[in-house]
């Protein structure tokens, strides 16, 4: 099993909230990614590619898991920060 998926990284659980607000009322993903997110992704809107078991931290590993596609996470917590991750396809 693989997933692809992207994300929004920043440092503080109060600023992905409000990031994760403006993503329900309709924002852009990628929009909001290249503004605030602290990954080298951002660049790529938040792109993260494919991935499989055991590439990614498990707690971010465990929430792209549970997701189906185009969904979007809650505020995910990791040694690195605040994610809000979108999955964006699965093989």
């Amino acid at each position: 099993m693989e997933w692809k998926a992207s994300h929004i990284l920043v440092k503080e659980r109060g600023l992905a909230s409000e990031i994760h607000k403006k993503l329900k009322s309709g924002a852009s993903f990628a929009v909001l990614a290249s503004e605030f997110s602290t990954c080298p992704s951002k660049s790529k809107g938040g792109d993260l590619g494919w991935f499989g078991p055991g590439q990614m931290v498990k707690p971010f590993e465990e929430a792209v898991s549970k997701l189906s596609s185009g969904a979007l996470s809650g505020v995910v917590q990791t040694q690195f920060g605040f994610h809000i991750i979108k999955k964006t396809g699965q093989r």
